[in-house]
């Protein structure tokens, strides 16, 4: 399973690989993907803090997704993790790529999947109750100091799940997806535990 995901070769090269048919590899990936999925934290403490943003995912199934900018059919997938382990804790329910990220945050689940957790992410998100770097309100040249430092400070922190995406794309699957259905939902949940870098526990960042 894990060799078909990180590889992405066609079930016609996969099989004689591991010794076994077409027929057999393509049940063995059906039956497993599933089991190896992430499971969803269902409570979080009082002072976790959270990071989501949306990625793309190349499909081959046309019917989960839509045409993306580089005219490949892709899909949106909501990625939440905690700020401070980078860990994912929750990947949301893959959506066509017409979806844009405010939708996507309510739509996918994860929204329902954090509950009332303080979650910060990007600009892409206005109306979510998220916190979102600060933007210039109507006739306003430039910020305050105080909004630019929190903002570099926002920058920063949420490029973390950036490099979380950075390792998930390592596995190609992920690069260009030929499951059905739910495949690419599978593939990403079961390769979301492998995406936290390999590194001490940093320190926690909270909002002024």
């Amino acid at each position: 399973m894990a060799a078909y995901w990180r590889t992405n070769l066609t079930l016609r090269q996969l099989a004689p690989l591991c010794g076994v048919s077409k027929s057999a590899a393509d049940q063995i990936i059906a039956h497993f993907g599933p089991m190896l999925a992430l499971q969803p934290r269902q409570r979080f403490a009082k002072d976790t803090v959270l990071i989501v943003d949306g990625t793309l995912v190349s499909t081959r199934d046309h019917t989960v997704a839509e045409r993306s900018k580089n005219y490949r059919y892709s899909t949106n997938h909501q990625v939440v993790i905690y700020a401070d382990t980078r860990r994912v804790v929750v990947v949301g329910r893959p959506l066509a790529l017409n979806r844009n990220d405010c939708k996507a945050w309510e739509e996918s689940g994860a929204k329902a999947a954090v509950g009332k957790t303080l979650v910060i992410a990007d600009g892409g998100y206005p109306g979510t109750g998220l916190v979102i770097p600060h933007r210039r309100e109507r006739g306003q040249t430039e910020l305050p100091d105080w909004k630019e430092e929190h903002n570099r400070s926002h920058k920063q922190v949420r490029a973390r799940v950036e490099h979380v995406f950075g390792r998930m794309k390592t596995w190609k699957i992920l690069r260009d997806c030929r499951l059905k259905g739910v495949g690419v939902h599978h593939a990403m949940h079961g390769i979301a535990p492998d995406a936290q870098p390999r590194s001490q526990r940093i320190d926690q960042w909270a909002p002024p």
